[in-house]
């Protein structure tokens, strides 16, 4: 199987190529980037085929993938800086990666009748209640600018596509960028006191584990719609960071406050972040593991 990945240079698209080597598949990796711009760490996404592509120039995006013809793409490449995207100069070009850059990605995807994986985010929805949302739920209303985009993407895979699965995931970290881990653990080797907000309600994603899950996925035809954290229940921002400082072995104490008294956020965030993945287990894939047991594994990664 040949699986184009774009994105590469994040999060996710490092780890979906190295899980893609391991199993054997031939991937190829792009991002906008002249070259491969990640984590020089050795490992499998360095050395995989790396090439450079826009997803918003439709035309090259056209001309790219109707030249590698794979049989499925895994598109990660976004816009993820929720607050920048609020700046008025930057609404168009966030809607032109994360909405029209789809849609460029899916026509392709029809054109050559390749299976397509877009990765979405609980920010498709209101963010109220207590409520976990189901992923076939289509009760939509973005809070923000990137949930709206994201949503705009999702539309259009759907639009376009039968063989495509959408998954939803949230609180992501992964060892290639940056993440809320990697800015806690710097914050408290420098404060005796960090204050982090409580009333945000959801489950942390690694992405190590989230691509052992969307391979899995696309060795299969069992398509729609799908949510996708790691296991062990509905935590706040302010839990995650303590469990962090436990495991890290820091003393920083850990304050807890209300969104509206943290007040930095120029994005409105969701208050309820909390994903249904039943789902999966009902399709025969296997749930994501326990996010302690996540943690614990990328701090060795990454310390």
């Amino acid at each position: 199987m040949k699986v184009f990945v774009t994105g590469v240079n994040g999060q996710l698209g490092h780890d979906v190529i190295n899980e893609l080597s391991k199993r054997g598949y031939e991937g190829i990796g792009s991002d906008i980037t002249d070259s491969y711009a990640g984590e020089a760490d050795g490992s499998a996404v360095v050395s995989a085929e790396y090439r450079q592509l826009d997803i918003t120039d439709d035309a090259a995006v056209a001309a790219l993938l109707g030249e590698i013809r794979p049989d499925c793409i895994v598109h990660c490449a976004a816009w993820t800086a929720v607050d920048l995207a609020q700046d008025d100069d930057k609404v168009e070009k966030v809607r032109a990666v994360n909405a029209a850059g789809t849609r460029n990605i899916a026509a392709s995807a029809r054109t050559i009748d390749a299976k397509m994986v877009y990765l979405s985010t609980d920010y498709v929805f209101d963010g109220q209640g207590e409520t976990p949302w189901d992923p076939d739920d289509k009760n939509y209303a973005p809070l923000n600018v990137y949930g709206q985009t994201k949503l705009e993407g999702e539309l259009a895979v759907s639009e376009l596509l039968e063989k495509y699965f959408i998954v939803r995931i949230a609180w992501v970290f992964g060892k290639n960028g940056k993440n809320f881990i990697k800015t806690m653990l710097n914050v408290g080797k420098t404060h005796d006191t960090v204050r982090v907000v409580c009333d945000q309600i959801g489950t942390p994603t690694y992405t190590y584990d989230l691509s052992r899950l969307l391979v899995d996925m696309i060795e299969t035809d069992k398509y729609g719609y799908y949510h996708a954290t790691n296991e062990g229940g509905y935590i706040s921002w302010y839990d995650f960071t303590c469990e962090i400082f436990r495991q890290a072995g820091y003393t920083t104490q850990v304050v807890p406050v209300t969104t509206q008294e943290y007040g930095l956020s120029k994005a409105a965030r969701p208050f309820n972040s909390r994903l249904d993945k039943s789902k999966l287990t009902k399709m025969g894939f296997e749930p994501l593991p326990d996010w302690k047991d996540a943690l614990a594994r990328y701090l060795e990664e990454i310390q």
